[in-house]
C-alpha cells in the first residue's frame, strides 16, 4: 500500500513538470508560459492534519497487510499447540481414571472395592473359583472323572478342551460314523479297524484333544498291525467284535457324544443384602470387571485424547450406535444393587450380556415370596421388562447400577383390602448376613 502511494505521488510529480521534450532539443530553455492571475501561494497543512493523515495511513497498512510469519512466531505457535496437547491428555487420562474406576491404572486397596472380585462355581466339584482359577480347575475336575466314568469324562474333553466349535462338530460326526459302521456291521472286521496315519483321521478327529480317549473308552485299542502287501506296519485303533448288548452301549456312548456340552465354570451372583445407605450409588470395581488388556488401555487413553475432536464431528446415528456398542464391549461384568421398598439393597453379580429376565430371577429367588409380581426400574426411570429380550449392557446397565423395585399396584391394594400384611421383603438366610455399605 506504501508503495501505491509513492507511484501516486511520482506520477502526479511527472504531470506537474510541464510539456516534454526531446533528448537531441538543443534548446536549454524552457517554455516560458504566461498567465495574467497572479500566483497563488501554497499553504502548508497544519500539523493536525499531519497527525490524521499519519494515522489514517497507519490503519490502512495494518487492516491491508498481512503480518509475516517470523520463525519466532513458528515456534510461538507450536508450543501453544503442543501445551493444548498435552492439558487435553492430562484431561483425558482423568476422565478414563476416573470412569475406569481406576482399578486398571492405580493400585487400591482391595478393601476399598465393592466386591473383592467375580467369582465363579464349578458344576462337577462345587468349588468357588476365581476367574483365573475357573479353567485350570474345571480341566482337573474332567480328568479325575476318567476314574468313575471314562465314557462321560473323554465327552466332555471333547466339548470343553477344544474351543474351534466346528472342529469339534467335524471330529463328532466322523466318529459317529465310525460307530455307525459297526453297529450297521457287526461282524465286518474292516470296520472295527481305524489306521491311525490315515489322512482323515489325522486332519478331522486325532487333531481334536480327547477323541482319541473317547475310542479307547469304548474299547477301541492300539495295535501295530501288518499292512497287506507291503513289509511295514503301521498303528490302528482295534475294536474287538461286540455283542448285541454291548452295541447297544456303543450306542448310546454315540448319543452321549452328540449330545455332549461344553462344561463351564457358572457365575458366582455372590448375592448379599445391605442397609439402607446414603451410598447405594457410589461403586468401586476391581479389575475382574473390565475386559481391558494392557495394550487395550493404551489405546483407550489414545481414544479419549481424540475425545474432543471426535465431539466437534457431526456423526451419524451408525456412527454413534458403532462407538456405543464399542463402549459396551470394555465390560464383562456388572454389579447390580436393587433398592427395595423398606430401603434395604440387594447386590449381585452379573454377565454383560446376559437378558434382563436373568435380573428379574435373581431378585425373585432373593425373595422371601417371590411369587407376588413387582417391577424393576432401571437408572432414569427406565422401566425394564422381564420378557424383553434385552442384554443388560443395551439398558446401559453395565459395569454397575443402583435400580429401584416396587410391588405391582394391583396385587398390593387386593391383598390390603383382604385385609393382609405387608410381605417379608427378603429370605431368612440373607437378612441374618445383612451388612452395612461404607
Amino acid at each position: 500500500m506504501k508503495k501505491f502511494f509513492e507511484d501516486i505521488k511520482k506520477d502526479v510529480k511527472f504531470k506537474a513538470a510541464g510539456p516534454g521534450k526531446k533528448l537531441n532539443d538543443d534548446s536549454s530553455k524552457s517554455p516560458v508560459v504566461q498567465s495574467n492571475a497572479p500566483a497563488k501561494p501554497r499553504q502548508a497543512p497544519t500539523e493536525g492534519a499531519q497527525r490524521a493523515g499519519a494515522a489514517a495511513l497507519a490503519r490502512i497498512e495494518q487492516h491491508q497487510r498481512p503480518r509475516l510469519q517470523t520463525s519466532q512466531d513458528a515456534i510461538r505457535l507450536q508450543v501453544k499447540k503442543e501445551l493444548e496437547a498435552e492439558a487435553s491428555a492430562m484431561a483425558a487420562d482423568q476422565k478414563l481414571a476416573t470412569s475406569v474406576e481406576g482399578s486398571k491404572v492405580t493400585n487400591k486397596d482391595p478393601a476399598c472395592f465393592s466386591v473383592s472380585g467375580v467369582y465363579f462355581t464349578c458344576p462337577l466339584t462345587g468349588a468357588s473359583l476365581t476367574k483365573s482359577e475357573r479353567e485350570m480347575h474345571v480341566k482337573e475336575a474332567i480328568l479325575m472323572r476318567f476314574a468313575e466314568d471314562p465314557v462321560e469324562a473323554s465327552i466332555m474333553m471333547i466339548h470343553t478342551f477344544n474351543k474351534d466349535r466346528e472342529k469339534v462338530k467335524a471330529a463328532v460326526d466322523i466318529i459317529s460314523k465310525y460307530l455307525d459302521n459297526i453297529c450297521k456291521n457287526p461282524t465286518e472286521e474292516k470296520y472295527r479297524k481305524i489306521k491311525v496315519s490315515n489322512k482323515v483321521f489325522q486332519e478331522k478327529v486325532n487333531c481334536v484333544e480327547g477323541s482319541r480317549e473317547f475310542l479307547q473308552a469304548v474299547g477301541f485299542e492300539s495295535k501295530t498291525l501288518p499292512i497287506e502287501g507291503e513289509e511295514n506296519s503301521e498303528e490302528f485303533l482295534v475294536l474287538a467284535e461286540q455283542e448285541p448288548d454291548k452295541l447297544e452301549q456303543l450306542k448310546e456312548s454315540r448319543d452321549r457324544l452328540q449330545k455332549g456340552e461344553p462344561i463351564r465354570a457358572q457365575l458366582d451372583r455372590r448375592p448379599q443384602a445391605f442397609r439402607s445407605s446414603p451410598h447405594a450409588t457410589r461403586f468401586e470395581l476391581p479389575p475382574d470387571f473390565y475386559n481391558l488388556t494392557a495394550e487395550e488401555l493404551k489405546r483407550e487413553q489414545q481414544l479419549r485424547t481424540e475425545l474432543v475432536e471426535k465431539n466437534a464431528m457431526l456423526r451419524t446415528k451408525a456412527m454413534r450406535e458403532r462407538e456405543e456398542q464399542r463402549e459396551r464391549r470394555k465390560y464383562n461384568y456388572s454389579l447390580l444393587r436393587v433398592r427395595l421398598p423398606d430401603g434395604t439393597l440387594l447386590q449381585g453379580t452379573f454377565l454383560a450380556r446376559e437378558r434382563v429376565a436373568a435380573l428379574y430371577q435373581f431378585v425373585r429367588e432373593s425373595l422371601a415370596d417371590g411369587w407376588q409380581p413387582f417391577e424393576l426400574v432401571g437408572p432414569g426411570g427406565q422401566k425394564l421388562k422381564e420378557d424383553e429380550e434385552v442384554a443388560l449392557n443395551e439398558c446401559s446397565l453395565v459395569p454397575s447400577a443402583l435400580l429401584s423395585f416396587s410391588w405391582d399396584a394391583a396385587v398390593q391394594a387386593d391383598i390390603a383390602a383382604a385385609g393382609g400384611q405387608s410381605p417379608t421383603l427378603l429370605k431368612p438366610e440373607l437378612q441374618e448376613r445383612i451388612k452395612t455399605l461404607s
